[in-house]
């Protein structure tokens, strides 16, 4: 199954509110003096297929998203993490120290997308 660009659109919106979720849930650990809990690329993704399967349920078809998509996505996630965990590892270890949770998702998003658009381009 080809990725649409209209589908990379919509991953690209829904990844952005993911990465501000984190960034205000940051900004409130802050507030209170709260350390966030370790953060990984596993998380990330399992966020992104939580938020497919909410979206896919309540605005799928209204978006031009196929109902068997979430299954997609989890394929090509799986197919994608060994390529998408070297980038985020050569990111975290080479960028400014830190790895927020917002950080993470940012840059296993980022890594994701580049796959499904060269994996589209392939096919």
């Amino acid at each position: 199954m080809r990725v649409s660009g209209h589908i990379i659109g919509l991953l690209k919106e829904y990844m952005g509110d993911l990465v501000e979720q984190a960034r205000q849930e940051s900004y409130a650990h802050q507030a209170f003096g709260f350390s966030a809990p370790p953060y990984q690329l596993d998380h990330a993704i399992a966020d992104l297929l939580a938020i497919l399967d909410d979206r896919i349920e309540s605005e799928g078809v209204q978006v031009g998203m196929p109902l068997e998509f979430l299954h997609e996505m989890w394929r090509r996630c799986n197919e994608a993490r060994s390529q998408v965990m070297d980038h985020v590892w050569m990111e975290t270890n080479l960028g400014p120290p830190g790895s927020s949770k917002a950080r993470i998702r940012e840059l296993t998003y980022a890594a994701l997308i580049k796959y499904l658009e060269e994996d589209s381009v392939g096919e």
